[in-house]
């Protein structure tokens, strides 16, 4: 089977991967404690970050699922141990089977699955599915983004200061300082952190946040599906050159990164910047 889809391919693949994006989230969600911790088996991987064994049901269900959907793809997920016969291919599947795990065990609704496929190095179909917050984000490539079937876009905002604001403290402090140096008072509205990093960029794509910050070593599939509905609805990630992401190399590892609105985009790195 040649290694490339079509555009006819992909939307008829767009009912089976809603699907499949539903039926992970079935896997997961008898295993949720809204506020309280999860019934899951929970251990450490290497580093420390934590894992349950919703993780792993969830991760081995979408490689079996998503493989059968496109066999010609290559796979890249957080559970699964790394193949670097990816490298190179023009179709890969990048999983986060739960983006967000400690807000998983610990109660926090604000997690969820991130899917996406790339397709020469690009994502060309990009999911975040958030059962909790009852909340399906899908983009394809050139079609524009959506939740829950309905289209959505970036915030209009034209102006940094007095925008909403989230992420780490320290890049908050130095897009801050940025702005001052301008002679501008920043008057950021301040957004709780959202733990799922898919999430976060997600709702700078629905224009619930104006500005989404991220702190170095996120990993592709914590980015690559969220990346293409920012995309598609009129933003995009950028790292402090203002480039954006590159995926499926060989360490699937990100420097500090912005996700913003085009109209937002020339202040936001200006800002950034200067306060570095």
């Amino acid at each position: 089977m040649p290694d490339s889809i079509s555009a006819a391919s992909v939307s008829a693949l767009m009912p089976a991967l809603r699907g499949a994006l539903r039926e992970a989230a079935d896997l997961a969600l008898p295993f949720f404690r809204r506020g309280d911790q999860t019934s899951a088996r929970v251990w450490s991987k290497a580093g420390g970050s934590p894992v349950t064994e919703a993780d792993v049901a969830v991760d081995t269900f979408l490689k079996i699922r998503l493989s059968e959907l496109v066999p010609q793809a290559a796979w890249l997920s957080e559970e699964t141990a790394d193949d670097h016969a990816r490298i190179g291919r023009d179709l890969v599947w990048i999983v986060d089977p739960i983006d967000g795990t400690r807000a998983f065990l610990s109660g926090h609704p604000d997690w969820s699955i991130a899917v996406a496929l790339l397709s020469r190095g690009e994502p060309l179909v990009g999911f975040v599915h958030a059962p909790v917050c009852g909340k399906a984000y899908e983009a394809v490539r050139g079609q524009g983004a959506t939740c829950n079937g309905q289209p959505i876009q970036v915030s209009g905002r034209a102006e940094l200061p007095g925008a909403r604001v989230t992420g780490p403290r320290p890049m908050f402090d130095r897009l801050e300082r940025g702005v001052t140096q301008t002679g501008a008072e920043p008057d950021f509205t301040t957004i709780e952190r959202i733990p799922s990093l898919a999430l976060r960029l997600a709702r700078v794509a629905e224009g619930a946040i104006d500005l989404g910050l991220i702190t170095a070593n996120a990993r592709d599939w914590d980015l690559a599906g969220a990346d293409l509905v920012l995309r598609e609805a009129g933003g995009s990630v950028r790292d402090l050159a203002g480039q954006m992401p590159v995926y499926n190399r060989p360490e699937p590892v990100h420097g500090e990164l912005v996700a913003v609105p085009d109209s937002l985009r020339d202040q936001a790195l200006s800002a950034w910047q200067s306060g570095s």
